[in-house]
């Protein structure tokens, strides 16, 4: 599905030349401010990387599925600070227009998304409901031309820096599913939504989350998502095999970044008069990984390329974020173990990385929930 070779291969040496040009150099700077720097803000916005999915007549680059993942896994060869700034425009935030919004909001969001003019941040999760994302409580109740919006959402990413925010929020108050549940878009600055504190987390600095709270929010009923009430989590389910691909993806990258820095740290250290790349069991941890990266690299792209020719990957997106994810985790503790003292110092990047890479088995759905959609699944193919 790769339509354009040439163009794709410029596309992607350009990624990696950026990542290892201008973000690589300023990881620290990120980790010790918990800020992107503006002027790099700048040139991801030049770059086009806010619209790389996003359909060309609305000005993003529209990749493919498989040219998005080869795109992330450049991408995510840095801090992921970099790559959640830009994730949300990517996904939920402009994919669930781009499937189920009317022509006005994308003409209207959509140009606005690609150029990074405004930042997107989806907000689903809330203090009592983040795997059962369909048990969420904030209501949206009919009043004229608007409805008004009460609720809490909790550790929503790009939160300070959003201008705009995809709530889910149940209109139907008897339909206790997500079949009562709605999607709107609410701008910054609407009356009645506030901010929490920005959450300090494990990792990820420069990379910001908060509560996002309504308090009698006033919203246009022409900012619900596709004109219709009740279908907003089926928007969201739409587009989640795509999330869940593109944040394996990243895990590839991450993973690939922390085993060069390992083998390249192994190669320069010398215990007992040799380095220590040539001692055998610290051999078996990089050729693990490299194994493991492998396996995970060729299963995205398998995903990817179904997706691209229209067949159900539910199943095989699943899988991919399983495994993809904990392969990250397990070649972080590697990398750290092969590093051994200095890994544990934030001198070295594998420090901050084993950090960072935690969340990865937590969001787009835990290790344990891609369990039961797999399982799920194979029971009902089995049962037709």
């Amino acid at each position: 599905m790769i339509r354009d070779q040439e163009t794709l291969s410029i596309l992607l040496d350009s990624l990696s030349r950026f990542v290892r040009e201008r973000l690589v150099p300023a990881e620290n700077e990120v980790a010790d401010t918990d800020e992107i720097p503006a002027d790099i803000v700048g040139e991801m916005r030049e770059l086009g990387l806010f619209g790389l999915t996003i359909p060309e007549e609305y000005g993003g680059l529209g990749l493919t599925m498989e040219e998005e993942v080869l795109a992330a896994f450049e991408i995510a060869k840095t801090s992921p600070a970099f790559r959640s700034l830009i994730g949300t425009n990517n996904g939920i935030g402009s994919q669930g227009l781009i499937v189920d919004g009317t022509d006005a909001q994308k003409r209207h969001y959509l140009p606005k998304l690609a150029s990074g003019e405004l930042i997107a941040s989806f907000a689903l999760t809330e203090p009592g409901s983040g795997s059962d994302a369909a048990s969420l409580r904030t209501t949206a109740v009919r009043d004229g031309d608007h409805y008004v919006i009460n609720g809490t959402k909790r550790f929503i990413t790009n939160a300070p820096e959003a201008g705009i925010y995809t709530v889910m929020a149940r209109t139907d108050p008897d339909i206790k599913g997500a079949g009562g549940i709605s999607a709107f878009i609410v701008e910054k600055g609407t009356p009645g939504l506030s901010l929490g504190k920005t959450d300090r987390k494990m990792g990820q600095k420069g990379a910001h989350t908060c509560d996002v709270i309504f308090e009698n929010c006033r919203v246009s009923a022409a900012n619900l998502i596709g004109g219709n009430e009740g279908v907003g989590f089926k928007t969201a389910m739409k587009v989640l095999d795509k999330g869940r691909l593109h944040i394996s993806a990243i895990c590839v990258g991450v993973a690939e970044r922390m085993l060069d820095d390992a083998l390249r740290y192994a190669m320069e250290r010398k215990q007992f008069g040799q380095p220590i790349a040539e001692f055998q069991l610290v051999q078996a941890m990089l050729a693990d990984s490299r194994a493991e990266i492998y396996a995970a690299r060729s299963m995205v792209l398998d995903a990817a390329r179904r997706r691209d020719n229209g067949q159900d990957v539910s199943t095989e997106a699943s899988c991919c974020k399983l495994f993809a994810s904990e392969m990250c985790g397990r070649v972080a503790d590697r990398a750290v173990q092969i590093h051994g003292g200095a890994g544990y110092v934030s001198d070295y990047a594998v420090e901050r990385f084993y950090r960072d890479v935690r969340l990865f088995r937590i969001y787009e759905g835990t290790t344990q929930i891609q369990q039961l959609v797999i399982a799920r699944n194979m029971i009902r193919d089995a049962s037709r």
